[in-house]
């Protein structure tokens, strides 16, 4: 499990997790999207969900004047990088 933060107009580059994701929002909102998807903006309380296939294409900081802070559960082959560059 890890604790991501986005600053205020933060976001991530394109990639995927070549694992099953489980992202729950703590604090302010996030956008996220996934190839082929639709975009959804998720607010404290919610969850999204990534499988190991998956290609993330939009994971960003909603608001451009407050943090957005969420959990992500991981679940991966030990010693499996969290993270890998996406094309």
């Amino acid at each position: 499990m890890i604790a991501v933060e986005h600053a205020p107009g933060g976001s991530s580059a394109m990639h995927r997790h070549n694992a099953h994701a489980f992202v729950y929002v703590l604090e302010g909102s996030l956008v996220m999207q996934l190839k082929g998807g639709q975009e959804v903006t998720l607010t404290p309380g919610q969850s999204f969900y990534e499988g190991p296939s998956d290609v993330h294409v939009v994971d960003r900081n909603a608001s451009a004047t407050q943090p957005a802070k969420f959990l992500v559960l991981l679940i991966k082959d030990k010693g499996a990088p969290a993270l890998v560059p996406a094309q």
